[in-house]
């Protein structure tokens, strides 16, 4: 559509000699054809995202040496045409196509009163579209492209949110999964043993700590489904229950408090998974013989007595240094002596007044 403007231009021509009217039209045609081509990357479905160079300037050269061809045929019409080399020279290089625009605009203006043949005046010339439609269209033009490189960017950074949202719920589902499967299949080990060892001697027993197992198995997978679907619902007291019987089925001693209120609500639930981590790594790794919890309203301490704790730090406590991270508090986790290993988690004072 935005080529009809050249309308003005064949109009122009069509008032020439007729030995000139030919020449003016062949070359309106390059100009035209110059012009798609320049356009022919940005309106295919699937523009190639490296154009060489020669594409651009190539038709581009064209583009002007035709303008320049065509004003001996259609004289102050001719500029008309710099309406379209002021759209692709802005769109191309912005604000640096302020000079060439310029130009343009004030030879639109001047070269045709200059001309004496032409028999133009200076009213006469303003009344021409192009000595004030070139610097509109190239502020109109401006506008576009930088709306349209702005939507572009906004784009890629949506998508690059998108990214790192899907990352980070994976991560999340990883670090869950490895703290409810870690608990409980490490209960149901327990159990299972404990349930093998007594079948000869307490039967009965036996098929209680089966029942323990099956009902276990039931929790697991229902905080599978929880985590998934990232609806987890962790609280410190249960988490203390369970850790009671676990380290009951590891034949561990336990001193562990039996209210849970002292904590603030806003770290129940960070407070509940070191519980479940740290019991869990007792009954695992820690080869203890008694184990100990306390908690106060900043912080929650597990103390054994065993052969200090995993050699290395595995996915577990990582994943509780990144909870911990989170909500402002510090991890401390190292071995005792003589023996044993302590693993505490405080809040920050500094959070905690903020809170």
């Amino acid at each position: 559509m935005f080529l009809a403007y050249l309308a003005y231009v064949g109009e122009a021509v069509a008032q020439s000699s007729p030995r000139h009217r030919l020449g003016g039209y062949v070359v309106l045609g390059v100009f035209v054809a110059s012009y798609l081509a320049i356009l022919a990357p940005e309106l295919r479905s699937d523009p190639s995202p490296v154009q060489p160079a020669w594409q651009f300037w190539a038709p581009f050269a064209l583009l002007v040496a035709s303008f320049a061809a065509e004003v001996p045929f259609a004289h102050a019409s001719a500029f008309v045409m710099c309406l379209y080399i002021t759209m692709i020279s802005v769109a191309r290089f912005g604000a640096g196509a302020v000079p060439a625009v310029a130009a343009m605009a004030i030879a639109s203006l001047v070269v045709p009163v200059a001309i004496p043949s032409w028999h133009e005046s200076l009213v006469k010339a303003f009344d021409n579209v192009a000595p004030l439609a070139i610097p509109v269209v190239g502020i109109v033009t401006y506008a576009v492209v930088r709306v349209e490189r702005t939507n572009v960017a906004l784009a890629e950074a949506r998508a690059e949110i998108a990214r790192l949202a899907a990352d980070s719920e994976r991560s999340r589902i990883a670090r869950d999964l490895h703290d409810l499967l870690g608990h409980s299949l490490t209960s149901i080990t327990l159990k299972a043993g404990l349930a093998r060892r007594l079948s000869d001697a307490d039967p009965k027993r036996a098929a209680k700590e089966i029942g323990a197992v099956e009902d276990l198995s039931r929790q697991a997978l229902a905080e599978v489904r929880a985590a998934v679907s990232s609806y987890r619902g962790v609280t410190l007291a249960a988490e203390l229950a369970q850790g009671r019987e676990l380290l009951r089925a590891s034949g561990v001693t336990t001193d562990l408090p039996t209210a849970t209120d002292v904590v603030d609500a806003p770290y129940q639930e960070l407070f509940a998974w070191v519980v479940r981590e740290g019991l869990t790594n007792v009954a695992r790794h820690a080869r203890a013989t008694t184990c100990s919890v306390t908690v106060s309203a900043s912080e929650v301490e597990i103390r054994d007595n065993g052969i200090g704790g995993p050699a290395a730090e595995g996915n577990g406590l990582a994943g509780l240094r990144e909870r911990a991270a989170a909500a402002g508090a510090t991890v401390e986790a190292g071995p005792l002596r003589p023996h044993g290993w302590r693993l505490r988690v405080a809040i920050d004072p500094a959070d905690t007044r903020a809170t």
